[in-house]
């Protein structure tokens, strides 16, 4: 007869160290750099009864408007019922317009409103203070370095997506280039 409840192991005193070559440094400098970059705009969104999921729509849709959804589920990896809530609550609370493409009628191009677009920049704000603050501290020579860095974090073949000195990311509307 086998134990369905195993005896528990023993319990490790020891804290894990950087052993097969793991970089706990780094790994833990992004959690609590992540921690405190979406401190600010999480406050925020709770006034709203939002949470991230809705700030990273607000943000590529301001950054992109006239993004398709398709193009919205690609950029964010998310299912669609997921973004099916969020869509409709920034919709149904006037952030986020849907419109019909104009070539394609089934297709949905999502727009910013006025209100969305102030609440994606009171969300953008504390962000940028604290990487402005954190480029100051290191040096604003670092800048390039820091975005190297982080870009190439990012699966090659989704660099794309977040070319940082491409019209698609510069401000320009989405579809002008």
């Amino acid at each position: 007869m086998t134990d369905k409840n195993p005896p528990a192991g023993k319990p490790i005193r020891t804290a894990i160290t950087s052993e097969d070559g793991i970089d706990f440094a780094i790994i833990e400098l992004f959690f609590f750099a992540y921690r405190d970059f979406t401190s600010d705009p999480d406050q925020i969104l709770a006034d709203y009864g939002f949470g991230r999921a809705h700030h990273r729509v607000l943000h590529f849709v301001n950054r992109r408007p006239g993004l398709t959804v398709a193009e919205l589920l690609d950029v964010l990896k998310i299912t669609k019922q997921s973004l099916a809530r969020v869509l409709k609550q920034l919709i149904d609370t006037d952030h986020v317009v849907q419109l019909q493409g104009p070539r394609d009628r089934r297709q949905r191009e999502l727009y910013p409103t006025a209100k969305g677009r102030a609440l994606a920049l009171a969300l953008a704000r504390p962000q940028s203070r604290r990487i402005r603050a954190a480029l100051e501290d290191c040096g604003a020579a670092e800048r390039t370095l820091v975005e190297r860095f982080l870009e190439a974090m990012v699966n090659p073949e989704l660099r794309a997506q977040i070319d940082v000195g491409s019209a698609k990311m510069s401000g320009k509307s989405h579809g002008e280039h």
